[in-house]
């Protein structure tokens, strides 16, 4: 079995994955002065949590979007397995033709997500992640990388207008009953939700105009359980997206 790790802005999910199957998930909080020690002592105490024995580990892989954590954490895996950590990042062997002006500019979970899209859900796809960013990828029929979007988080917008404005308040991210907001909160709450809901069908509308062709959309990340029932094309969820896109990645470099 092995140790699967995404290290995000905010939460970091690990997964144990045996033979492709995802038998656990933990989920710490993304800290920038922990020290491995610190990170290592969290690990053991949610696995030991869970059941899971940490010496049956047999290997490691991390992805990030947080360069400052990814040393600690991989010292981390490194002190409590005596496994050394593969990092994606440029030079891994992904089995996918980037085609963007700089390949070597391709972050590491894009580059996780869209590996494990074509896998399970073929090509051409349209990889949504939405998290602290929102985040569309898109890999054409040949299996090619071909770019994508990012925009701003659905909850990084909301509290960017409660702290950027006087009058906004601080508000939960739930849909109202109705698009045309009848007080300040269900305005926000329309925007948030529906805005984000229709800014993502039509980013998706356009990118399939500019490859010709219709695309399979496959989502991931919290938000999305909110957004895509709001949406009025079919876009698949996959929660674990990104750790089956780890296990691919190690399969092919370990």
């Amino acid at each position: 079995m092995i140790l699967a790790i995404d290290i995000g802005n905010r939460i970091i999910t690990a997964g144990i994955v045996e033979e492709g199957e995802i038998r656990t998930i933990i989920h710490l909080h993304t800290a920038q002065d922990y020290t491995p020690e610190e990170y290592a002592v969290r690990i053991k105490e949610m696995l030991d949590h869970f059941g899971v024995d940490y010496r049956k580990i047999e290997g490691a892989i991390l992805s990030s979007v947080v360069p400052p954590v990814t040393a600690a954490l991989s010292a981390a895996v490194r002190e409590l397995t005596g496994l050394q950590c593969l990092i994606v990042g440029p030079g891994i062997k992904t089995g996918m033709n980037v085609r963007i002006d700089d390949p070597g500019t391709l972050a590491a979970g894009i580059a996780v997500d869209s590996v494990a899209a074509i896998k399970h859900y073929g090509t051409p796809v349209i990889v949504l992640n939405m998290g602290t960013a929102t985040v569309l990828s898109v890999i054409d029929g040949k299996g090619s990388y071909r770019g994508g979007a990012i925009m701003p988080g659905v909850k990084l917008g909301l509290q960017a207008l409660s702290e950027g404005t006087s009058l906004l308040p601080d508000i939960s991210f739930t849909a109202p009953k109705k698009t045309i907001g009848t007080n300040t909160v269900d305005a926000m709450r329309s925007g948030a939700v529906f805005g984000t809901a229709s800014l993502v069908e039509g980013m998706i509308a356009r990118m399939e105009q500019e490859l010709g062709t219709g695309c399979a959309v496959v989502a991931t990340g919290d938000p999305a359980k909110e957004i895509l029932p709001y949406c009025r094309r079919e876009i698949l969820f996959d929660e674990h997206l990104t750790l089956k896109g780890l296990w691919l990645l190690y399969k092919k470099n370990a």
